[in-house]
């Protein structure tokens, strides 16, 4: 669901336009008609390593942020709404 302020929600976890444009990106198994659940699993939707190394750097540069290396675990990345809690922890 989106709303004036450019703000995609789920059930529980709301991220901006912006992470999804980005994460999109990278979900090569994830058409534009489909919508991305905050539990949707990243692996499954084609994120491999190499696309997750890209994400990261894609993340960091677009909000301006650096994730710390504790945060940079594979379990961060397993799903939107880990994902979008753990960036939105660091900024």
């Amino acid at each position: 669901m989106s709303s004036c302020t450019g703000v995609l929600a789920t059930s529980t976890t709301t991220w901006d336009k912006k992470f999804e444009g980005f994460l999109r990106q990278f979900l090569p198994f994830l058409t534009a008609a489909d919508s991305l659940g905050e539990d949707a699993s990243l692996r499954d939707l084609g994120l491999d390593s190499m696309g997750t190394v890209e994400l990261l750097a894609v993340l960091e540069n677009g909000y301006r942020v650096r994730f710390r290396d504790e945060a940079l675990t594979m379990a961060n990345f397993a799903t939107p709404g880990v994902l979008w809690r753990t960036l939105s922890a660091i900024r």
